[in-house]
């Protein structure tokens, strides 16, 4: 069997994320598909064994298709093993990277209807030169605020890859249903 990772991204690290996590999981043994949460049109859940969908956020939430997708997908993300990984700049703070410290994460997880096994929160990148110009402006606010980088010809990947890797060490220690 496999584990299907699913991801929802803005900027393009939560893909490197689930593609990070596929690689850690191939080292273990672990098949997996790694699907863009927004161009999935089926999922024949009967060919996974688990699955783990990891989320993007931008300017306080994420996008409106990780809601939808769960809703319309609960019954199957909660008969088998599931875990959940949530992206932010919030997370490059140490104190922001667990699902109790993070309140995007919390707030996420108490409303859904989906119950994961587990869960993590992992700091994203900055990449100030390919945003759009009034994304670079908020963007830049937002880190001048909280005692972020500010120079916008930058890009700082704050993703701590170790923190990654375990989550996919203990993704496979998930037991079925």
């Amino acid at each position: 069997m496999k584990t299907l990772i699913l991801f929802s991204t803005r900027d393009g690290q939560t893909r490197e994320i689930a593609s990070y996590i596929a690689s850690e999981l191939k080292e273990l043994g672990v098949e997996s598909d790694v699907v863009n949460l927004h161009r999935n049109a089926d999922i024949g859940w009967d060919n996974y064994d688990r699955v783990i969908i990891g989320a993007s956020i931008r300017y306080g939430h994420f996008h409106s298709s990780v809601d939808a997708f769960v809703k319309k997908h609960q019954r199957a993300l909660n008969s088998m093993p599931s875990a959940f990984f949530s992206v932010n700049l919030v997370a490059r703070k140490a104190e922001k990277r667990t699902p109790q410290t993070n309140s995007y994460t919390r707030k996420f997880l108490l409303a859904s209807p989906w119950k994961p096994d587990h869960c993590a929160v992992f700091a994203g990148a900055l990449r100030y030169p390919r945003y759009g110009w009034l994304d670079r402006v908020m963007i830049r606010f937002i880190m001048k605020m909280t005692g972020g980088e500010t120079d916008v010809r930058k890009e700082v990947v704050y993703t701590d890859w170790q923190q990654v890797a375990r989550f996919a060490h203990e993704i496979v220690q998930l037991a079925a249903k």
